[in-house]
């Protein structure tokens, strides 16, 4: 237990009140009032501020995690034929940076996707403001008939992604947010540049790993197909076992797997 805490980067609580008196005070806020969220995150400690704000701190610990976790995907990513091509940010704050710059780029292309604060160093962590939405839903918590609704939409923002030259990297249903009928992207990870090829296809993988248990494999191939060509979703198919074995990721990849070749003979 105390390796597992440790290991998720808890933060004791002294130091973590001493982080959010530095947000407030940065915020121009006299008191805010916290909440915390119940999240199994293991890359930082999520909260909202004033339900305004929400923000991620980022410890030392969450660093080295990430580092194992992008050392385990490109292991993975090397056993389905291709290079590793997951980035790793050396610093907590280095990783607030990116989530901010990613939130940026997103926005800045069309996705939806939280407004991006500040990201900022507070006593040696990481921490990353957004906009927090209130009232929202991710996607594996709403009735199979909405996400077969929104099945295309998400292919269509991650096509969207990756004809600017980006990726997401991390899609799965927990970082497909809904509010107001809308789609929302958060949490993209970082990609090599001269992986992005690959990184598409992987992306392309994680959508329909993520779809297939809300939807089933005939749809979620046909939403896949309604944004891409049937020879991007073709080689999605190296990457699929790859995402398969992911513990965040439950799917029939078998079913997937023979209705894209059904779809595609």
């Amino acid at each position: 237990m105390e390796l597992r805490r440790l290991v998720r980067g808890r933060i004791d609580w002294d130091r973590l009140e001493g982080v959010v008196y530095a947000l407030a005070e940065r915020l121009d806020r006299e008191e805010v009032h916290v909440r915390f969220l119940d999240a199994d995150n293991w890359l930082s400690t999520p909260l909202v501020l004033d339900d305004e704000w929400f923000v991620k701190i980022i410890s030392r610990q969450n660093s080295l995690v990430h580092a194992l976790f992008t050392t385990g995907r490109n292991l993975g990513a090397f056993s389905s034929g291709t290079e590793g091509f997951f980035e790793h940010f050396g610093t907590p704050y280095q990783m607030a940076e990116h989530e901010l710059e990613a939130t940026k780029r997103m926005r800045e292309i069309g996705i939806n996707a939280p407004e991006p604060v500040e990201a900022l160093e507070i006593d040696g962590f990481g921490v990353v403001i957004l906009e927090y939405l209130p009232e929202f839903r991710s996607l594996d918590e709403l009735d199979r008939e909405r996400e077969r609704e929104l099945a295309p939409d998400l292919f269509a923002a991650l096509k969207t992604l990756h004809d600017n030259s980006l990726a997401h990297g991390d899609l799965r249903s927990e970082n497909v947010l809904i509010l107001d009928g809308e789609l929302y992207f958060i949490d993209a990870t970082s990609v090599r540049e001269d992986g992005r090829e690959d990184a598409r296809s992987y992306d392309i993988a994680c959508g329909l790993a993520a779809l297939e248990p809300l939807i089933g494999p005939s749809a979620t191939v046909g939403s896949a197909l309604s944004a891409y060509s049937t020879e991007d979703v073709l080689a999605a198919l190296e990457f699929l076992d790859f995402v398969n074995i992911r513990p965040d990721h439950d799917f029939d990849a078998a079913a997937v797997k023979g209705e894209i070749e059904k779809r595609a003979s």
